[in-house]
Parts: structure tokens; sequence; C-alpha cells
């Protein structure tokens, strides 16, 4: 088939159910030189959709994931194969044994709630009904999800491979790739021990195997296999007579990490509660190998005996209908864990046309493909997938050993109670600021953020507690990972002076004769500023979307210095920088102390040879100068909404910094000050968090940010879709608490007139004003005193739509 601009060549390796349902997302949109090439045979290829149990709980703490999940029920649904629907809508049920799970039941009828799932806490007795094998002494309650169910993986494969040929696409089994052709950067080819395919797309759908295409490609696949545990029953009398594959809920006993499906007469038992077993995508045997060696398929292993007995004891606890059966079969099945659990997808800017589809579960496949799709066909998925980029790790986060080691715990974690702020326990410490001995001098409580250790608060201003009066009590779950001591580190800061570590913010280096103007057509606001003013901006994607927001200072007239976020905004603007502009990554190489409150200036005038008043160093405004003996980069920002600056300097003499300012503060009573006390401050003040607050799903205007759009100047990104964007529908909105003694963590549903009609992003107790406060994604247009309800663990918590920013309105405070 001859390849067109308008229909290029695309390469789809593995045809498992991503790669089927990739190639019919593909189709669809008139993409139809599509190859699909499998080594295995079809219609059952033997990775893991050949195996997999089928299980769809749409409903997940990432919003993102659940969009995901709702379209692969969605498409599912309306396929069938010779009049078997891909989908049996038998619903979901999650059983709680404890009350840590009932609390976690409500939170995730919460999510349910927030991200459009339909879903309900039910009895004990509902539970019963609902499934009439379990003991129902042992159970507290239950989440039901009437609409998640059993995806029947293999036939949707067959009906979508089935509606993608008939639109021109292909797909070749027993073909293994054995090499990826490229010239120029570019991908340009497959090549298998069948011949060569040439493309102008490959996208690697191989699943467990994508380490090892990744590898010809030259592209890190962080992604680690691990065996799970899947075992089936003999048939069981309170079974006998059916003739549908199930009637009841998919079921999970998450206290015991276990699920749960019916197969007609037998019932399907999975488990976590093992050990990892890791598996070398390396070394997985090839099908007919595999099949010489008695296994049922590459993805198959021997069932584990000795991992099975403590699970088995379990079940037979939770249904005492068990205790009389046997096991009939089982096999230890390979699936796919990255260090956070979530996809990688995307196309790699090393090897442009080389796109990576992988680590997708059966739960998300559909809804990845669209994504995909949407993303190669238009130049962006309709829905927010920086969770799943393949950017977003780290460098140190790429080792083997960190994937293999984190892949593990994922696997571990599969079915625990997770709080937000929870932090791995390995490998840490991995990242350190310059700061850390220091830090843990003072008793920093340390929380992890992209393998960064970072101090929520310190020990060591426990004393200033005493001083603050009664704070309000908080429940078990938001007392988690927090202190009464941010609320003191908070007051400080309002009061006198504190530092805050800002090593781990994303720092970037822009230089050469195109910098201004390469960074003006990329970002939203005016940066045609003299050297030494700083403006803050966005980076925006072709349909208005935020991709990130930014600081962007100008030292030179061809150098700048870019606070980022995420290692997706060095990728961005590597992927678009002209041949005379050159952008690196620095955060390593640097180090950054806010100084903020009222005393900040008192702090840093003695220690600088230059004039830091108002009039000589404006807010916005950054100097190269020098704090004592260290050479500092000095910008005035503040994100807590007090007087300040952030200091920057090279990581070798970010020690001597700090020790100069604690020296320098003592008599002024300086506080070291962590994330938890900032967080309450940023949201007093109004401040986004980009990737909380929005993403680029959103659009400046609708997430209060429009501020750092300048529509008067020349052609940006994004800019004529602003310009045709008509009124808004949501807006990020302020809520204030009416209990001064609640508190609400984040993702709860927002309730209007007692219908769902929103959900929080960012919140936190704000302890200058006595309130907690919410940012939420609501309808546009509801006035100022509007009520509405926060569903809190299951709780209607009254809150009260107020304006922003709810602190120091007039910026009197920053800018004096």
């Amino acid at each position: 088939m001859s390849s067109t601009p308008e229909t290029p060549r695309v390469v789809v390796i593995g045809a498992g159910i991503v790669g089927c349902s990739l190639a019919d997302e593909l189709t669809a949109r008139g993409w139809t030189d599509i190859t699909v090439l499998e080594q295995g045979p079809l219609p059952a290829p033997g990775g893991s959709t050949s195996h997999a149990p089928g299980l769809v709980f749409q409903t997940n703490a990432s919003k993102t994931l659940t969009a995901l999940a709702r379209y692969t029920v969605e498409k599912f649904t309306s396929l069938d194969v010779d009049g078997v629907s891909c989908f049996h809508q038998v619903g979901g049920l999650e059983l709680a044994t404890t009350p840590e799970r009932l609390a976690e039941l409500h939170r995730r009828a919460g999510y349910a709630a927030s991200w459009g799932v339909r879903g309900e806490i039910v009895s004990p007795a509902r539970c019963k009904e609902l499934w009439p094998m379990i003991d129902e002494s042992l159970v507290l309650g239950g989440l039901h999800t009437p609409d998640d169910g059993l995806a029947r993986a293999l036939l949707a494969s067959r009906a979508q491979m089935a509606r993608a040929s008939a639109r021109g696409a292909r797909f070749l089994d027993r073909h293994t790739v054995t090499g990826i052709e490229r010239e120029d950067g570019r991908v340009t080819g497959v090549v298998t021990d069948r011949g060569t395919f040439p493309a102008d797309h490959v996208v690697s759908a191989a699943g467990f195997w994508g380490p090892v295409i990744g590898r010809m490609a030259g592209v890190d696949v962080p992604l680690q296999p691990l065996a799970h545990q899947y075992a089936r029953t003999g048939p069981l009398p309170e079974l006998s007579g059916a003739t549908a594959e199930a009637s009841k809920p998919i079921l999970r006993f998450q206290d015991r990490d276990l699920y749960f499906r019916e197969h007609t007469d037998r019932i399907g038992i999975g488990s976590y509660a093992h050990r990892p077993l890791p598996v070398d995508p390396f070394a997985v045997l090839p099908y007919d190998e595999a099949r010489a060696r008695s296994m049922d398929m590459p993805s198959s292993y021997p069932f584990t005996e000795e991992d099975w007995a403590p699970s088995w004891a379990d079940c037979r606890q939770l249904m005492p209908a068990l205790r009389d059966a046997e096991i009939e079969a089982g096999f230890n099945g390979v699936f796919s864990f990255t260090p956070d659990g979530m996809p990688v997808l995307g196309e790699s800017r090393l090897l442009r046309g080389f796109w990576l589809a992988e680590a997708v579960w059966v739960t998300h496949s559909a809804g990845v493909a669209k994504a995909v799709a949407e993303w190669m066909v238009d130049g962006r998925p309709s829905i927010d997938l920086h969770e799943c980029d393949l950017t977003r790790f780290e460098e140190a986060q790429r080792s083997p050993s960190y994937v293999l080691e984190r892949g593990a715990q994922q696997f571990v974690e599969v079915y625990d109670v997770i709080h937000p702020l929870q932090p791995m326990e390995r490998p840490r410490p991995l990242r350190v600021s310059p700061f850390h001995a220091r830090q843990q001098q003072l008793g920093a409580y340390f929380l992890e953020g992209g393998g960064w250790e970072r101090p929520h608060w310190y020990e060591a201003n426990a004393p200033l507690v005493d001083a603050l009066g009664p704070l309000p009590a908080r429940d078990a779950w938001s007392a988690r990972h927090w202190s009464p001591v941010a609320a003191a580190e908070a007051k400080a800061t309002r009061k006198g002076v504190a530092l805050y570590d800002m090593t781990p913010l994303r720092r970037l280096e822009v230089t050469g004769p195109g910098s201004l103007d390469f960074l003006d057509r990329m970002t939203s606001n005016n940066l045609r500023k003299k050297p030494g003013a700083v403006t803050y901006s966005l980076l925006l994607d072709a349909s208005g979307g935020i991709r990130s927001d930014l600081t962007v200072a100008r030292l030179a007239p061809d150098r700048f210095q870019v606070g980022a976020n995420s290692p997706a905004d060095l990728d961005w603007l590597l992927r678009h920088a002209p041949a005379d502009v050159h952008v690196r990554d620095i955060t390593s190489g640097t180090c950054c102390v806010g100084v903020w409150g009222p005393l900040a200036r008192d702090l840093v005038q003695p220690l600088t040879p230059d004039d830091f008043s108002h009039e000589a160093f404006g807010y916005f405004r950054a100097k190269e100068t020098y704090i004592g003996h260290v050479p500092v980069t000095a910008m005035r920002l503040s994100y807590v909404g007090e007087l300040g600056w952030e200091l920057y300097t090279t990581a070798d003499l970010g020690l001597r910094l700090w020790d100069t300012l604690w020296e320098a503060g003592r008599e002024l009573g300086v506080i070291a000050a962590g994330r938890s006390a900032f967080n309450s401050l940023r949201l007093e003040k109004g401040y986004r968090a980009w990737g909380v607050d929005m993403t680029d799903e959103h659009d400046p205007f609708e997430a209060g940010v429009g501020f750092a759009v300048r529509m008067d100047r020349d052609d940006f990104v994004g800019k004529a879709a602003l310009a045709g964007k008509g009124e808004a529908t949501r807006r990020l909105t302020p809520l204030l608490l009416d209990d001064p003694a609640a508190v609400v963590l984040g993702k709860e549903p927002v309730y209007v007139d007692g219908l769902p009609a929103g959900y929080v992003t960012s919140a936190s107790y704000g302890y200058t004003l006595g309130r907690c406060v919410a940012y939420a994604w609501l309808p546009a247009g509801l006035p100022t005193g509007t009520g509405v309800h926060i569903e809190y663990v299951g709780e209607k918590v009254p809150a009260t739509v107020a304006d922003e920013p709810l602190f120091d309105p007039k910026m009197t405070r920053i800018r004096r």
C-alpha cells in the first residue's frame, strides 16, 4: 500500500489488546496504512492479553486512569463477536473487613462521584445479596459500582482486528521483531525475521516485551514485568447449574490482596499477597519454545504452590463454601509495572516517530489507544496524560535497579491503602539538596517527590506550637504526614522570616542568539523586557491547554533562567528549539533558598552589596549579586504571599549560602519551614500548582491565570485557539470550609444543590484565615457566597464560594 502525507505508514508492534485497539482507533481516524506485527499466533498471541482475567474496576484516585477505563467500558460494551458482547457488565463489589478499609471505600466512592462513575457504599447485608457465598459477619460494608465488569479481552481484540482490517489495516502474526531502523533521528522501519517494514511511525505496544523493543530503538522503557498468581477452583455446588459466564459482580477482598470472578460453575481467584516475582523481559521465551516447555504461553509461568497457601486460607475464611473445594488449575501470569504504577505513553524525542503504548492493563486499553491515536493524528490527546507521559521520570529514576525495586513495590501496594502524601520507603535518600545535613539537624520530616527528599516540617520548631493556642483536632487520615508544627511555621513566615528549600523545583537555562524569539513564541506572556525582568508565563499547546506554568528570568540579552515543572517541560522545549538556541536542565548543579516573610529584607540586605529596597529591587525582578561570600542569582518572587527572594547558587556553595543566612538571621528569629506550611500559604494567596489545579485540559482563563496571556502581541503557541474560545463553562473556584475544624485533602467531589458538580484539586488548612481552603473545578458563574458541600470520607462538609485572593488581596505584603 502506498503512503501519502495524509495516510502515513504505521507499524504497531504487538497485537494484544492495546495494539488491536490502537489499529482500530487509528483507522477510524483515516490512517489506514497500518501494519500490526505479532511474534505469536493470532488471535491469542501469548502476551498478557491472552491470560488476563478481564476485571475492569473503573474508579481510581487518578482522574486520568478513570477516564481511560470509562472509555474502555464504553467501547467494549459496543463491540461483539458472533453475538457475544466484549464486555460483561456484572458490576463490581469491593469489600471492607476493617474500619480503615471502609474509610478507604468511602474515599473511593468520592473519587467515583468526582470522576463521573456510578457507585455507592452498601451494607454488609447488601454485600451478601450480591455475593451470597461470602461470610457476612466479616464484612463492614462494600463499594458497589454497577457499571464495572468483565472485559473479554481476546474477543475485543478480534472485534477490533476485524474493524481495522476492513478499513485497510493488516495483522501479521509469527513475525518476530529483530531491529528498528532509523535515519537522521527518525524511525524509518521495523526489521523482523520475515522481512523489513518501512514506517513513518512505529508504536511499541509489546507489553512486558516493551524494554526489549525499546532497546532496539535506543529508547528507555522504565517497565518491570512481574508474575501474579491466578487460580481456578473445581466445580462448586453453590454454582451448580450456572450457564452464564458470570452473574455476580467482580469481587475485591483488598484487605487480603485478593480478587474473585466467576467462570460459570467455578471461581477464579487472583492474588497480590505473595512475594514479588520479577521477570526478566529479555529472558521471556518465544511462543513455540514456551509451549515446548509445557507452558501455556510465554506470559504464563508455573504456579508456585508455596506462595498460594496463605491466600487460599484467606479465601476459605471469606467464603466458607471453598473449605471443601480444591484448586483445579493455576498459573503465574506476567504483567507490566512501572515505578509509579502508571502507563508509559508518548513519542520519543530522541527517535522521532517512535511511540510507546506500554504498561497498559486491559482496564485502560481502549482508552489508552484512543488517546495515543489522537496524539498521533491530531497532535494532542483529548485528555490530560501528564501522569503517563514517557518523559515524566527523572534520570535518577531510570536505572534498572530503581525500576526493578519500585516496580516490585508497586506490585506489593496494588491494594494497599495509600495516603496521598505517603512517600516511598526505598530507595531513600536518593536526591538531597546541599542543605540536607542542616535539615536533618533541625529534625526535618522528609517526604519524597521526584526522588528528592523534601522537608515538610521541622521538629526544631515544635516549641513554637505552644504559642499558637488550640488547633482544630484532625481525623486520623488528615493527621497522617501532618504536624501542628506546620501551623507554627506558617505563622512564623507571616510574622517574621523563614528559609524554604526550593532546590527540587526544576531550573532550565536557555541561551543563544535566538533564545528570546524562541521563548517568546513558545510562551503566552510578553518576555520582551530588559535583562533583570522576571515574567510569569505559560506553556500552552496548540489548543490553548496549559502544558505548564513557568517563571522566566531574563538574566542577559541571550540568557534566560526558566523555572519549570516536570521533565516534560524540558522535553517540550528541546523538541521545538531551533539550532541557535540551547536548552539545558541545571537543577542538579544548582540550589535555591526561598527567604520569605516581613523581615526578609532585614535578613538579606546586610549580607549583600546591592540595594534590596523596593525602589531598587522591585517585585518580579532579578539580580546577580552576592550573599556574603556566595555569588547568587536573586529573584524577587514569593509563592507564600510575603516579602522575599529566591536565592540561587551552585550546589557546591549551597551549604555556605544556607549557613550565611542562618547565622545572620538568628537575631531575627529565622526558622526553616517546610512544604506543608508552603502549601497552606500558597493556597491562601490562590497560587496554582500545575498538574494539580490545572493541566492541558484547561485553558488559562477558566483556570484563573489569564493575566499571564498577552493576546495583543505577536503569535505564540496556542494563541489562535484561545482567540476562538467562547465563554468558559467551568472555573477553578476558591472555597472556604464553613466549619473551622473541617479539613479536606483534594480530589473530593463537590455538590451544588445536592448534585455532584465538580471536584477539589488542592486543599490545605489556611492557618492565617482559620479555615480550610479548597480549590475546585465547578460550573462557571457561581456567585460569591454560594453554599456547596464537599464529600469527605462519606460526610457532606459545607463550604462557601469565596473571592480570591483570600489573603492580602491588594498585594501590600509582597510589594513593600
